[in-house]
């Protein structure tokens, strides 16, 4: 009897047609909006627009957009840093697992292939005419000094740099360094951890928007004012986003309620299997907190293969703000060539103390890059991954619900309000449309 009576209301007021269209429009533009505002979170990579020199509004240079997470990436990279992260372990600890005695092999058999051109290379650079008049018997004599020294020199250095790995490179930093060089990476990282939340805002925007239609075609009954349209719409706007972001990470602890379960869920037709009532419990939980076991793996994965890799350590090492100290480690391992008879005979004394000095230098500087091929290898880099990989998804695995949605978390809190305004402006503006195209036409 209610239900007919509202019906009757409904069919018996002026504007019925037009009312019944604001559910479906409403849940149409919500999930166009809320589609619209996860590909701004993301996209585009690079700042599309007219550059203005000093322009205030969002952290932007000018008129246009760039990505929420491509533009803050230094910052969230940051975050996720100091809040997951660090708590997974020393970078110490990582470099270990590596196994170091296993990568100073395969380094000193790449180099040993090529050292007798490096020192011919090194050689001409620094004196031509010196390097081209000595006799080829010497020149074989520091050769084979070299292939000896190199093996025992090579492992001593290794060693010394794992020792020294916390002193010698920045964590933080180089995470932040790699993000921010390459922002693709950063956006791709939360796409692969982050895609089935992302999917379940979109579409249960639509789910959410059908029910506030449902709620403003009855405020419209009530209140038959055209200016509620485009009002509740923009309401229902900032309220779709900010349920949707707050369902994917709240609750952040597992809550559990009783219930009575009539069936369970199937694969095929018809879905759902009756069963002998029963009480259960339903796992209330943020969704991404739920996923836990297997975003660990997915987000172990990214890591051990682009951002805490031989590679991005090896190369912070030597190339980033601690180099210095990298250098005069170094020194004191490649030096000890120089001191062999054979080669400060013939060169100390014929270069002088100032070009020997230089040619030290030199040295240094030729060794870095030859140690640098063998550590970019890809075949290298992928075998040291696979030996931290199960470490990281183990500890991902054990952080706890509050940690762990810092994985994920940072990408929507930079920004969480921009994207519940443009909602909220998304939904005026449709309102407005949907006033206009299919309320104003109904009165004529």
């Amino acid at each position: 009897m209610v239900a007919t009576s509202i019906w009757q209301t409904l069919a018996e007021h002026p504007e019925f047609f037009a009312m019944l269209t604001i559910p479906p429009v409403t849940a149409f533009v919500t999930w166009v909006h809320v589609w619209m505002a996860l590909k701004m979170l993301f996209y585009p990579i690079k700042f599309r627009g007219i550059r203005i020199k000093g322009f205030p509004f969002f952290g932007l240079p000018g008129i246009g957009w760039q990505g929420i997470v491509p533009r803050k990436a230094g910052k969230i990279s940051g975050v996720i840093v100091d809040q997951t992260l660090s708590k997974l372990g020393s970078l110490d600890e990582f470099f270990q697992a590596m196994e170091p005695a296993q990568m100073a092999s395969f380094i000193t058999d790449t180099v040993d292939e090529n050292l007798e051109a490096l020192i011919d290379e090194i050689m001409l650079e620094r004196s031509e005419t010196l390097w081209g008049n000595i006799p080829y018997a010497l020149k074989r004599r520091i050769y084979k000094q070299a292939h000896e020294a190199l093996p025992e020199m090579m492992q001593a250095l290794v060693t010394d740099l794992t020792y020294h790995v916390e002193e010698l490179v920045d964590m933080r930093q180089m995470i932040v360094n790699k993000m921010e060089s390459d922002r693709r990476l950063m956006v791709n990282m939360f796409l692969k951890v982050g895609q089935k939340e992302i999917d379940f805002i979109w579409h249960i925007s639509a789910l959410i928007g059908l029910i506030f239609g449902v709620i403003q075609m009855f405020i419209f009954l009530v209140v038959p004012a055209h200016w509620t349209v485009p009002f509740f719409a923009a309401i229902w706007g900032f309220l779709t986003n900010w349920i949707a972001i707050w369902m994917v990470f709240n609750p952040v602890e597992p809550r559990y309620i009783r219930y009575i379960q009539f069936f369970t869920r199937v694969s095929g037709f018809p879905f759902i299997k009756l069963q002998l009532p029963h009480i259960t419990r339903f796992r209330w939980q943020g969704g991404f907190m739920k996923r836990q076991e297997e975003v660990s793996e997915v987000f172990a994965e990214i890591v051990v293969t682009d951002l805490v890799t031989l590679e991005n350590i090896m190369n912070e090492m030597m190339y980033g703000e601690r180099a210095a100290q990298t250098r005069e480690l170094m020194k004191s391992h490649l030096y000890q060539v120089l001191e062999s008879p054979v080669v400060k005979t013939t060169l100390r004394m014929s270069l002088g103390r100032r070009e020997f000095g230089q040619l030290k230098n030199t040295i240094i500087d030729k060794s870095i890059t030859a140690t640098m091929v063998p550590l970019r290898d890809p075949e290298l880099n992928e075998s040291r991954a696979s030996k931290i990989f199960g470490l990281f998804r183990d500890r991902i695995r054990a952080l706890s619900p509050n940690e762990f949605q810092n994985l994920l978390r940072p990408a929507f809190q930079e920004d969480e309000m921009t994207l519940i305004v443009l909602g909220g402006l998304t939904g005026f503006l449709a309102g407005w449309l949907h006033l206009i195209l299919v309320f104003f036409p109904a009165m004529q």
